[in-house]
């Protein structure tokens, strides 16, 4: 079977629907392209700062989750070590137009997104095999070859499908590094609540740094990333296997309300992968486009999550894009090929500092936090958390990724 479309997106994640919304608030349907036969919710929860709340204001979703999940003011960092309690400022509801710093169940921004798309723009169980490109009646397509024998023509192909991208590979930018450290998360259950402040918890001890974080009255977030060699090593995949890792090696010595909350984690969300990222030179200098191809999210810009603003930066992405793409490529209801090469050029050179500058700061946030127990990498962290941690957070979150364009009506366009 051989189909045509005029925006194909690979990848039904938070950059690939979130894509596929901002393309229809602008007037253009895109058909998403996701592997796993349902939405993915894999790294149970995720922190969405302002500048993510300023995005999902514009795919026009915002008013569905921020009342769902309070926003924090406050968070603390603990040394195991030393005892010494470092408080942290986070913000508040006044911050970014009142939408804050919020931790949300990436299923539920998932569905969110989901829920807002025509019916049928997601194709679950679609694997992409490999991609070519061919000249169709004066413009130029990319072909997608599915796994089970299906052919797509794209007009326009956004490579939304992770950290190891069949698109970016196939634009020729060079494969994420590994940073050094390995990320273990999951969610905690408390059916009756879990009677914790609603506040961010942090711990560093030994080169480990870990912590929790309440996203209602039942759930809580948490994590724990720890060092591995420099070629990777093998991430444990049994959940038993990588909570009992936590609780008897990585975190004895961690408070018992850290691990009461390992403790009371739902199998079923945990997972331990590698912490990778692009390096942000192969990003600024690197094929991010060519023609009308180019990628989002993760594809573009696998960062490590110091920083918290993987999913965040994301959602900018899908903005941007569509943004682009809206005004400049829109011909009664569909896409005009003239203009589509312009659009996804401008796109990516508003994008590319601006990622590769996250990329650079979750990296030395992570390099900051994580030094081990020695003096000197106490005294980094005191000089981090005390001086440089609110200009950082506050330089990350100010951005403001700006509104999609109004929808010509028909009169408008005669």
């Amino acid at each position: 079977m051989e189909r045509y479309e005029d925006v194909v997106i690979v990848g039904g994640g938070i950059a690939g629907l979130a894509t596929a919304l901002g393309l229809k608030r602008v007037g253009i349907r895109a058909l998403v392209l996701e592997r796993s036969h349902e939405l993915r919710a894999t790294g149970a929860a995720l922190t969405l700062a302002p500048n993510a709340w300023r995005a999902l204001d514009a795919l026009g979703v915002a008013h569905k989750l921020i009342p769902l999940y309070p926003a924090f003011t406050q968070g603390f960092v603990t040394d195991i070590g030393s005892g010494k309690v470092i408080p942290i400022t986070l913000g508040g509801t006044q911050d970014g137009e009142g939408m804050g710093v919020r931790s949300v169940h990436r299923k539920a921004l998932l569905e969110a997104l989901a829920e807002e798309l025509p019916p049928e723009t997601i194709l679950f169980s679609s694997k992409l095999a490999s991609i070519t490109t061919k000249v169709h009646q004066d413009s130029s397509l990319a072909v997608l070859h599915m796994e089970d024998g299906t052919i797509i023509n794209a007009k326009v192909l956004i490579g939304c499908d992770g950290v190891h991208s069949v698109v970016a590979q196939w634009l020729g930018l060079k494969a994420p590094i590994h940073s050094g450290r390995i990320g273990v998360r999951g969610l905690a259950v408390y059916p009756q609540g879990h009677g914790f402040r609603h506040q961010v918890q942090q711990f560093v001890h030994d080169a480990l740094r870990a912590g929790f974080v309440p996203l209602n009255s039942t759930d809580v977030y948490w994590f724990i990333v720890y060092k591995s060699s420099a070629k990777g090593d093998e991430a444990a995949k049994d959940p038993e296997l990588i909570q009992k890792d936590v609780l008897e090696n990585m975190a004895k010595n961690f408070p018992s309300a850290y691990l009461d909350v390992v403790q009371h984690s739902d199998l079923s969300t945990l997972t331990s992968a590698p912490l990778m990222l692009r390096f942000p030179l192969d990003l600024i200098f690197g094929p991010t486009c060519k023609g009308n191809v180019t990628v989002a999210g993760d594809a573009m810009h696998p960062m490590t999550p110091d920083l918290g603003q993987g999913g965040c930066a994301a959602l900018e992405d899908a903005v941007v894009l569509s943004r682009h793409i809206g005004s400049s490529c829109i011909k009664d209801g569909g896409i005009r090929s003239k203009g589509i090469k312009e659009a996804l050029e401008g796109y990516v050179y508003e994008r590319r500092w601006r990622a590769a500058g996250l990329i650079t700061g979750s990296y030395i946030s992570g390099w900051a936090q994580q030094g081990g127990s020695s003096w000197m990498a106490k005294f980094i962290r005191m000089i981090f958390y005390g001086l440089l941690f609110r200009r950082i957070i506050d330089a990350v979150k100010n951005q403001d990724c700006g509104k999609l364009p109004a929808v010509p009506s028909v009169a408008e366009e005669n």
